[in-house]
């Protein structure tokens, strides 16, 4: 495709990934009104909303006046009947637009869905999505109403529409007007049949850039990633969610006392490898110049029964212009760096040392 036609869909992916990452106050009467619309579509009357300050408010919270059914508990909501119903009339409004958008736009809607609908897909589940998680662990079990409600498909059928000839007939582009304002105006909603429960935006949210279409994720490194106005926050090292220790006060002791590996590492990757190493006393086994990354050193240590760590320097720069040092652990048996690094390649040490360079 030509450039124009990447830097257009550059700038409407950063355009939706502003109403995705936006931290201001959601315009409730433009939400409520599209919503109102949406339950109209599927023969039902506007609900009565309630909106709560957080997804772990809209989730803990029973609205005033309504019992909820057994089946309808924020753990079940791959059983609610709404979110089925709304996701059918997705469906039927995805599979319609496509069989528009094929007849002639196929290649712009292949690169549509690299520029445009993935990296924003992306960052939603590696933002909002991470702090849904945090609200309520069992929220995979309903999954597919949260991908039915991230903007990346209302981005991309956009998209479409603002750089091609295809033109929708008027009931699609109302119904894709629909789920277009509420994504624009609010955060999640969770449907019932006479209650809407509506989430407020985050008042800060940080991020970082991590891929390269414009990916992003949570990552703050002295405070909170996620915050919304009643209190409630989300830490986040890298993208992965993390407990405020790993952030506020990574220490060693904390660190072997953490059963999660990925939580360790973010707390090591914080304090930095080299301090961790040497604050908690680890042996050096051996040290070894880096075959697949000239003038850097390869060091092996132990770390504890029958495991080892390999602290590297990273082939490539980061994007602030320095190599990151990095440390992986390997089988305890292993006691040649060189060889160490083949393993997490699942090359032997000699395979290794002949790479030209690593990255």
């Amino acid at each position: 495709m030509s450039v124009f036609a990447q830097r257009e869909a550059a700038g409407i992916r950063a355009e939706w990934l502003g109403h995705l990452l936006s931290t201001e106050p959601a315009d409730r009467p433009a939400a409520e009104a599209a919503i109102s619309e949406l339950y109209r579509l599927i023969g039902l009357d506007p609900p009565r909303f309630h909106w709560a300050a957080s997804p772990l408010a809209a989730l803990e919270t029973v609205p005033p006046g309504m019992r909820l059914r057994a089946s309808e508990t924020a753990d079940r909501l791959h059983d609610w009947p709404l979110p089925l119903r709304f996701r059918r009339l997705i469906s039927g409004l995805s599979m319609d637009l496509d069989v528009r958008v094929m007849r002639g736009y196929r290649p712009l809607d292949l690169m549509l869905r690299q520029l445009v609908r993935g990296p924003i897909a992306t960052s939603a589940r590696s933002t909002l999505r991470t702090a849904l998680r945090s609200a309520n662990e069992r929220v995979e079990q309903g999954s597919n109403w949260y991908e039915a409600m991230c903007p990346s498909w209302p981005a991309h059928y956009d998209a479409v529409r603002r750089t091609s000839g295809v033109v929708f007939t008027p009931e699609q582009s109302r119904l894709l007007d629909l789920w277009a304002a509420a994504a624009r105006s609010c955060g999640w909603w969770w449907p019932r049949e006479r209650v809407c429960v509506v989430s407020e935006r985050p008042v800060e949210i940080r991020t970082e850039v991590w891929g390269d279409e414009g990916q992003v994720r949570l990552h703050r490194p002295d405070g909170p990633a996620l915050r919304y106005g009643d209190g409630w926050d989300v830490h986040a090292w890298h993208g992965t969610r993390v407990p405020p220790w790993v952030i506020d006060d990574p220490s060693v002791e904390r660190i072997a006392r953490e059963a999660n590996v990925e939580v360790r590492r973010c707390a090591i990757e914080n304090l930095g490898w080299g301090d961790y190493i040497d604050r908690a006393g680890l042996r050096l086994v051996a040290t070894a110049p880096d075959p697949g990354n000239p003038g850097s050193e390869l060091r092996l240590y132990d770390l504890r029964e029958q495991t080892r760590v390999l602290l590297a320097v990273n082939g490539s720069v980061e994007r602030d212009g320095r190599r990151r040092r990095y440390g992986l652990t390997v089988p305890g048996a292993i006691a040649d760096p060189v060889a160490a690094a083949g393993w997490t390649y699942g090359l032997s040490g000699d395979q290794y040392a002949r790479l030209l360079r690593r990255t």
